[in-house]
């Protein structure tokens, strides 16, 4: 998997007795084999250094003088590197087996090659011809450390659906092993590791959890001052908790930032089964103790709230479906979240039907305090009764104020922006700029070494490891036009004072404002996650189609130059899909007929002479080193050199190439890029204090006003934003389709239409305050945020559900106890439902809400996302609870006073 690279280093030599080019053997035959073998490690992968070669630079005016042909030389090399087996020998008894030992195994090996033989009988040795040297071989990428110069790297790429931390923690065990079989003065420093990040994550979230355990044990408390029956509420916690973690590590889902958030956000709601039994239990042992069985109160209490709390918490894990559909990178994201949040709801409901009223008949005995002495419950029923008498008495004035309250919202939900995913902060960055096509490795390890040496100037940063061009895997198909340079930063608390990551990016991006360079910003997985599901390294991208390159680069420029100009743009890039250099070798066909040469004669001095050939591999026990076969670089490293190459004719003739080739300088792709087999151009746009939603929607308008696609072309946003949109189709055919699975479900419950609708009248109530708070907090609508959502339309439901089914307690009640003859009664039956039941109401509110304000105030690692949920769901639930416990006896009591007609 591309976003496996989870652990790199560099290999340094302090003593300066060990060159790039030993650093990097040490790298190809020692490390990546020992490192390889780690149980977990798809790959490890090479960069920088120099990779040694024997090289072999021949002189074309040489070989004309002994009529020595070219291919002659490379077929001379090929045939002295071998070995070869002769079967069997027998002797004495004895069997030996036959060798012919023949690799070459110096370069005074190589020199002393015999190509022929003169007419005095003198071999003409290749050291007669030719140089022979060690030199590197041609080099496609680069690595550079902290600004000080260029260093040999490793890339640990783990297997698909490996455990990263368990993999990186075996690797840094081997690489302990490994340093003392280094050269003296050679020293291994980690440059990327993802397990602090990890492990950054996995403790945040541990902690939170621990808050928010002891937050909803401390409201139990409070509510029911009965630590016994606190007990029995929060011991389905423990339990909850554990089955998840099971019911994981048999489906083989990690404990990472998703997964604990899914038990981090459900943990409110966990208890809420248990809450309402326990609280239902203290009214019955209040009204029945002495007079009735102490298991049969239990009984009784359990069975009245038992089967609507069994539905109100399947209901909240139904709700959740829509995140099981999310495809692509939202699906891969949130799945985990899901799983873990169904898990844990489907266990608490379970439980709270089975262990929690066996528990209740142990534990919840003794002197109970009365509710009616309950501080706490004495000041909610003070508060809530003259609320909600007002609200009975004024139901359609409550009601149209109710919608007028939804109406309003609109206001702010207009003003929020969108965007895919809040930033995690990883706790490491990524700068990523870009630079024009056809930049030469001498100049790109000039400005990397700038660039690093700036970055590391920074108080904030810990190490600078610089790389341009691509490792040797498949993994890694950068161009030399791109950099990828990535930021160490020493713990927050270290750094200076008032100073944030946005802060920090902001003023290294003013430090590095460098011509021919065009800047991004961006953190390591995210990076590697855009590249591989879009290939879009920004926020947003636009990605052009069409069948012409020309066309596309100049329609590329032309909205380069406008979107430059549009607010929010922090730099824009469009490649450069034909800006790639090209030396043509046009061959004259005719030309070269008149001398006996084919087309592939001349392509084979263009490919040796002119390119280098690896033609053989030398055999130093495991390591292996090409042989290559070129001309001297003098001899190749202009226009005019190339024109005088000589190419060997089969009449003994060697003719320069001008005589049967014509060399052009041109323009072209250094690249091809196609999608849906359509040619592509794509437009790179990092973005500044503005959200991504926004920008499109502006941009498009304005590019859609100014420029004009020719027939045949079109144009595309990509990046964030493509996310962005899969993710919203999705839900909007996904969350209708869930709404009618909770009305079935609310339906199964009451067996009534009216009550079913009245309970789905808490939705949109909720959705009030978790639109408000997100405005507040001025924060996007994202996926996170839309999950957030989803689970707060299942916790609210569940309010709607108890106060439904107090009220219907209350109601037959007074019709068993003489009746319900008038509207007066009505109001009175209501009233008595929703006042007598206030305290469970609130208990549960509270724990969701207090479970969930450990997230909202945290800051540490994964928290950027776990906020975007929590958000609404605290809220909404503020709202919901409000309205809900006015609106729906009001409109209750309006749909009871029409059945006594």
């Amino acid at each position: 998997t591309g976003v496996g690279w989870i652990f790199e280093y560099a290999l340094v030599d302090k003593s300066g007795n060990t060159d790039l080019a030993q650093l990097r053997s040490l790298q190809d035959w020692f490390l990546r084999y020992e490192l390889q073998m780690v149980p977990g490690v798809s790959e490890v992968a090479s960069i920088g250094g120099y990779v040694k070669q024997y090289q072999v630079e021949v002189d074309p005016n040489k070989l004309m003088a002994y009529d020595i042909p070219l291919h002659k030389v490379s077929t001379a090399i090929q045939r002295s590197n071998n070995d070869v087996g002769g079967k069997l020998l027998e002797m004495s008894e004895t069997e030996f087996m036959v060798r012919g030992l023949g690799y070459i195994k110096s370069i005074e090996d190589i020199k002393s090659i015999p190509l022929k033989v003169d007419a005095k009988g003198t071999p003409i040795l290749l050291r007669d011809v030719a140089r022979v040297h060690v030199g590197p071989e041609l080099r496609r990428g680069l690595v550079e450390l902290n600004g000080e110069g260029e260093v040999a790297g490793g890339v640990v790429i783990m297997r698909f659906g490996g455990n990263a931390l368990e993999i990186i923690n075996q690797v840094k065990q081997k690489l302990e092993i490994l340093k003392t079989s280094l050269p003296e003065g050679v020293e291994i420093k980690v440059t990327y590791d993802r397990s602090a990040l990890i492990h950054r994550a996995i403790d945040n979230l541990t902690e939170k959890l621990i808050e928010e355990s002891v937050i909803v044990a401390l409201i139990c408390l409070v509510f029911l001052l009965h630590l016994r029956s606190a007990i029995v509420a929060i011991i389905i916690l423990p339990i909850g908790i554990l089955a998840a973690f099971i019911i994981m590590n048999y489906q083989g889902l990690s404990a990472n930032i998703m997964s604990l958030g899914g038990i981090a956000i459900a943990i409110g709601a966990m208890i809420d089964g248990a809450i309402v039994m326990i609280e239902n239990a203290h009214k019955h042992l209040e009204r029945d103790q002495g007079t009735k069985n102490h298991w049969q109160i239990i009984y009784e209490a359990a069975v009245e709230v038992g089967p609507a709390l069994f539905f109100s918490l399947m209901i909240i894990t139904a709700s959740f479906l829509p995140v099981f559909t999310l495809q692509a990178q939202e699906g891969r994201l949130f799945s985990p979240l899901a799983f873990t949040k169904t898990y844990s709801m489907a266990a608490a409901a379970f439980l709270s039907v089975t262990l929690i009223p066996v528990l209740m008949g142990y534990f919840v005995r003794g002197k109970i305090l009365p509710e009616k002495k309950n501080p706490l419950n004495l000041l909610l029923t003070l508060i809530f009764r003259p609320v909600i008498w007002m609200a009975l008495r004024m139901r359609v004035f409550v009601l149209l104020l109710a919608m007028l309250t939804v109406a309003v919202t609109i206001i702010p939900l207009k003003q929020l922006g969108t965007e895919f995913m809040p930033p995690l902060n990883e706790g490491d960055l990524l700068y990523m700029p870009s630079t024009l096509p056809g930049i030469s490795i001498t100049k790109a390890k000039e400005i990397l070494q700038q660039t690093d040496k700036i970055i590391r100037q920074f108080p904030e940063v810990e190490q600078v490891f610089g790389k341009i061009g691509r490792a040797e895997t498949a993994t890694d198909p950068a161009p030399m036009s791109m950099v990828e340079t990535t930021i160490m930063l020493k713990p927050q608390a270290e750094w200076r004072k008032g100073m944030t990551l946005r802060k920090l990016q902001d003023e290294m991006d003013a430090n590095l404002q460098i011509p021919g360079l065009i800047n991004i910003w961006t953190m390591p997985i995210k990076n590697r996650i855009d590249m591989l599901s879009t290939g879009i390294k920004t926020p947003v991208g636009i990605k052009l189609a069409g069948d012409d390159l020309n066309k596309l680069e100049a329609l590329g420029k032309k909205i380069e130059a406008i979107v430059g100009k549009i607010p929010g743009t922090a730099s824009v890039y469009s490649e450069r899909v034909v800006g790639g250099n090209y030396l043509d070798i046009d061959i004259n066909r005719q030309e070269a007929a008149r001398y006996g040469l084919t087309v592939g004669d001349v392509q084979d001095v263009i490919q040796t002479a002119i390119g280098g050939m690896n033609i053989s591999s030398t055999v130093e026990g495991l390591e292996r080193y090409h042989i290559n076969l070129r001309y001297s670089r003098e001899l190749r490293d202009n226009i005019n050199s190339l024109q005088r190459v000589l190419i060997p004719t089969p009449r003994g003739e060697h003719i320069p190439m001008a005589q049967v080739a014509k060399i052009i300088i041109k323009k072209g792709p250094p690249s091809i890029k196609t999608e849906n087999a359509r040619l592509n151009a794509w437009i790179y746009i990092d973005l500044k204090d503005i959200d991504v939603g926004t920008y499109v929607k502006n941009a498009s308008k304005i590019i859609a006003d100014k420029i004009s696609l020719p027939s045949g072309y079109s144009l595309s946003w990509s990046g964030q934003y493509e996310y962005l949109e899969r993710a919203r189709k999705r839900l909007k055919i996904v969350v209708p389709f869930t709404l009618l699975i909770i009305f079935l479900l609310l339906y199964l419950n009451f067996k009534n239409i009216a009550e079913c609708l009245i309970v789905m009248l808490s939705l949109p109530f909720a959705l009030v305050g978790g639109i408000w708070y997100i405005y507040y907090l001025d924060y996007e609508l994202s996926v996170a945020v839309m999950v957030g959502f989803i689970a707060l339309a299942g916790v609210a439901a569940e309010i709607g559900v108890l106060v439904l089914v107090y009220i219907d307690h209350a109601y037959q009640k007074k019709m068993n106890h003489g009746g319900i003859n008038n509207k007066k009664d009505v109001r009175q039956a209501v009233m008595e439902g929703t006042l007598d039941r206030v305290r469970p109401i609130m208990m549960t509110v509270t724990a969701i809400i207090g479970g969930l304000l450990p997230i909202i105030w945290g800051t540490g690692t994964g928290s950027e996302v776990m906020k975007r949920i929590a958000t609404p769901m605290v809220g909404g639930m503020v709202s919901a609870t409000i309205l809900t416990l006015i609106v729906i006896p009001a409109v209750y009591a309006l749909v009871l006073e029409n059945r006594l007609k």
